[in-house]
């Protein structure tokens, strides 16, 4: 990683490496001390996101615990109070029927003084319904019998567990809809306790029975901030108290989660993660439940953690462009001397940096002002050292041969052995006279492949007058391929390698072929001579690959590549990676060279 880091840092300027690796010093020990800031601090925030629900579950519980103790408390009211258990007692083994006109008196007054008792039972200032229902159907209640019969509490299915329960103990009724009718349309569900009243004799004699409507309890929840959700459950979890009342007798959506082993009371969806507290409520068994998204319950500590790095990121902004005024200010001598440096490489070599400082950067500053000095003092001398040498040639090219003298001799040659009738020396002659010219002039470094293949049809006429036995020259070239720019004499060595080598000047064919294809030049040379094996054919492209094959070299077949050689030199530095050579030969059967120039490769 940091050699890749170095890498990249040297294609930036000096002030700039400088800058960068001061972030970077800056940078990365910041965010290595908030990393580790963040990773202590996790726990201590969960610690204190539970403490803090914990501490709300607490207060909730405080007050919903005071209704059912309030519940409790009217419960045994009625089973401890010795004037109301006397009174109960006694009705309920009087038979009503039996009752004469005094005694009937005398229990209207008992029963008057009962219902007043009653009445007077409160919850927190709020009424609750107090039902005493005798088992010889006698009841007495705080409610009108209209707004509901006492007499059908034996119809309820968990009546039948009352005459199971011993001593003071009760039973817990979770959430039910709602019996009274003077409450149904306003408080939909109700939350009851229940006991069995019993004589010296352990019978039963009687059941009271404590009701209040579940809207009180989940006003303890209604004052919960964001999104934090508190709810009532038993202890099979299901939902007695909410506050939204769709949820009301359906089952804890986290029950499994909450149940498994090693639980850390965090919930984990694919959504988001949610804090999980419980607090238990006294005497009934149930369990008050709170589930909280994990980023409000942090939210609090979060913030101040965000500040804190909100602190030290406008400190280190600060800090920061108080660095880069400095480095620029420091560097601000190396960046001219940069820019004195680009001036000279693009040819100005009277400009000069003059930077007076003592430090190095003056010292270097001097040092390049007196190369510069030097360089032109050198510029000068080569100058006139070059002026002396072109006056030299001058004379040297005055004392040689015009090259026009010398064509021109050649074509009357020509044409006085054209009157003579032998067309065929004249012929030759122009051939050779065709070949010299171009040899000579060094001003065609380019030409179309049209003028090669002129140069190279000259070339193997000439090689047929001089030979015994004839080659045959086959061209097929496409029109595009004709107005391709190559290097000049690039087919000449290779046709010449064929014939005197391949062919070994005896009868024999050579075919040439080129065309354009997708923009592509392809040339190809093929001839059916003696061919190469494979150790030579190897060791031909080996020399021809590694640039070894300029010293003359002759294999077994006679084949040369000292002229292949010339040709892969030239295109390569005419063309670069554009261009590609491949040699193919079997011995017996001839040699192919193919010659691929891709444009698509070439540097605009």
């Amino acid at each position: 990683m940091w050699n890749t880091i170095l890498q990249k840092l040297t294609t930036y300027s000096f002030r700039n490496k400088v800058i960068i690796t001061s972030v970077i010093c800056l940078v990365i020990p910041a965010i290595i001390t908030l990393f580790i800031t963040s990773y202590l601090t996790k726990d201590a925030m969960k610690e204190q996101a539970m403490s803090n629900a914990n501490r709300e579950l607490k207060l909730a519980g405080e007050y919903v615990n005071k209704f059912f103790e309030d519940m409790l408390y009217a419960v045994n009211y009625v089973q401890l109070d010795s004037e109301i258990s006397s009174i109960l007692k006694k009705n309920a083994k009087n038979d009503k029927q039996l009752i004469d006109q005094e005694e009937e008196y005398e229990s209207y007054l008992e029963n008057r003084k009962v219902s007043i008792l009653i009445e007077n039972i409160t919850l927190l200032g709020e009424k609750s319904y107090v039902t005493i229902l005798l088992k010889n159907g006698e009841h007495y209640t705080n409610y009108p019998v209209s707004d509901y019969d006492p007499e059908k509490l034996f119809e309820e299915p968990w009546f039948k567990d009352l005459d199971r329960v011993f001593g003071y103990e009760s039973i817990w009724i979770g959430s039910q809809p709602t019996v009274f009718k003077s409450e149904q349309a306003t408080n939909p569900y109700q939350i009851s306790v229940a006991r069995p009243l019993r004589d010296a004799n352990l019978k039963i004699y009687g059941y009271v029975v404590v009701t209040i409507m579940e809207e009180k309890v989940k006003q303890a929840f209604e004052s919960l901030p964001g999104k934090e959700e508190m709810m009532l459950v038993d202890s099979s979890y299901k939902i007695l108290s909410h506050i939204n009342n769709e949820k009301i007798g359906t089952t804890f959506t986290y029950k499994d989660e909450v149940q498994k082993p090693g639980f850390t009371n965090i919930i984990e969806t694919s959504d988001e993660n949610y804090l999980y507290a419980s607090h238990p409520i006294s005497y009934t068994g149930w369990t008050l439940v709170s589930v909280n998204p994990y980023k409000q319950a942090i939210f609090k500590i979060n913030s101040i953690f965000h500040k804190v790095f909100i602190g030290q990121f406008i400190s280190f902004v600060i800090f920061f462009l108080l660095l880069t005024y400095v480095l620029q200010t420091m560097t601000k001598p190396l960046v001219h001397l940069g820019k004195v440096a680009t001036t000279v490489q693009k040819g100005d070599l009277n400009v000069r940096s003059n930077i007076q400082s003592k430090d190095e950067i003056g010292q270097l500053s001097n040092s390049f002002d007196q190369m510069l000095d030097r360089i032109n003092e050198m510029i000068r001398e080569i100058t006139e050292t070059q002026d002396r040498k072109r006056k030299a040639e001058l004379s040297m090219l005055q004392a040689q041969i015009n090259p026009h003298f010398l064509f021109n001799v050649l074509n009357s040659i020509r044409m006085k052995v054209m009157r003579k009738g032998d067309y065929e020396s004249a012929e030759m002659i122009s051939s050779l006279s065709k070949l010299l010219r171009m040899t000579i002039d060094k001003d065609k470094g380019m030409i179309t492949f049209k003028e090669e293949i002129d140069i190279v049809t000259d070339y193997v006429q000439l090689m047929n007058m001089r030979q015994r036995e004839k080659v045959e020259f086959e061209v097929n070239v496409t029109d595009a391929a004709y107005l391709e720019a190559i290097p000049r004499f690039i087919l000449q060595p290779i046709i010449e390698n064929s014939i005197i080598h391949g062919l070994n000047q005896s009868a024999g064919k050579i075919k040439l072929e080129a065309f354009v294809r997708r923009n592509d030049f392809y040339i190809m040379i093929e001839d059916n001579g003696v061919g190469m094996d494979e150790a030579t054919l190897t060791n031909f492209r080996n020399r021809l690959t590694n640039n070894s094959e300029l010293v003359h070299v002759q294999n077994k077949s006679g084949f040369s590549s000292i002229g292949i050689a010339n040709v892969f030199e030239r295109m390569c530095m005419t063309f670069g990676n554009a261009f590609q050579m491949e040699v193919r030969s079997e011995k017996g059967k001839g040699t192919k060279i193919t010659m691929s120039v891709f444009k698509g490769r070439m540097k605009s």
